[in-house]
């Protein structure tokens, strides 16, 4: 099990990872080697609860496949070992993310200052673009 948060940890089951090569620089070896990580998590074999998969969801974006895995792509650096831990490091912190409640809007007013100001503002602008019109002739 991989402890998230207090309340909250995965089971190990629900991540499988695969090695492909990876992309940029990596000199002789970067042609031979698949160092990058390509890591894949289900939600609904994990146990997270409902509303931390939503959240997950909206949070990873084009990340989530249609099948429902979270894909997770690590490339950095230049061994297995470093980009598998850089891999596992993004996913934790991203479930970190999801697992935390939004904060609740609390509905304000403007105060009477700010709209009068506004409205001062507005009549300011309309007598400046009044002086701006042509003069009218009353013949």
């Amino acid at each position: 099990m991989i402890r998230i948060t207090a309340s909250i940890a995965i089971d190990e089951r629900a991540i499988s990872e695969s090695f492909v090569r990876a992309s940029g620089p990596g000199g002789q070896n970067v042609n031979k080697v698949s160092t990058a990580v390509q890591l894949r998590f289900d939600p609904a074999e994990a146990g997270l609860p409902d509303e931390v998969v939503a959240r997950l969801r909206r949070l990873a974006g084009k990340r989530f496949t249609q099948e429902g895995t979270l894909l997770i792509a690590a490339q950095r650096h230049r061994t297995q070992e470093r980009n598998r831990a850089a891999a596992l490091e993004n996913l934790v912190r991203l479930i970190q993310r999801a697992a935390e409640p939004p904060k609740k809007r609390v509905a304000t007013r403007p105060t009477a200052a700010s709209r009068r100001r506004r409205l001062q503002t507005k009549a300011h602008r309309g007598r400046i673009k009044q002086t701006r019109s042509s003069p009218t002739t009353d013949e």
